[in-house]
């Protein structure tokens, strides 16, 4: 899949400063300055779509690293959203699964119509066989 002009991939998360900026402005959770730089040195593979210096798009994988992945943080600006940069994300996030985490069974949470997206790359809804659950420590 290719980028749009003057776009380009980079196989790191963002910085926290940005990651927090952009789940906030693509209308996903807050998340705490601490709790960031506790996560994102963590993460097991991510992306970051920039046009310059400018953070676009993000998404990471999390989890143990061989039985269990989890796919979080798909983002993308309000400007650019319905541009194709979250599809360009989900494509390099499963071509790091392929390569990469074989027999791992990898899950994901789709808030509104963003299971559209993920079923274009293998993800299924798992109800009524399982539900998924979720709990916030605040």
């Amino acid at each position: 899949m290719s980028l749009p002009a003057g776009v380009h991939c980079i196989p790191l998360p963002p910085s926290v400063e940005e990651y927090r900026a952009l789940r906030v402005l693509a209308g996903l959770s807050p998340k705490t300055a601490e709790a960031a730089a506790r996560g994102l040195p963590n993460t097991i593979f991510g992306v970051s779509m920039r046009e310059g210096d400018r953070l676009l798009a993000m998404g990471r994988i999390i989890g143990d690293g061989g039985c269990f992945l989890q796919v979080v943080d798909i983002a993308v600006v309000p400007d650019r959203q319905g541009q194709g940069l979250g599809k360009a994300v989900m494509q390099q996030l499963d071509d790091w699964l392929r390569g990469h985490a074989v027999g791992a069974y990898v899950s994901l949470i789709a808030d509104g119509q963003a299971h559209r997206l993920y079923a274009q790359f293998g993800f299924a809804l798992t109800a009524p066989r399982s539900v998924g659950m979720a709990k916030v420590v605040a």
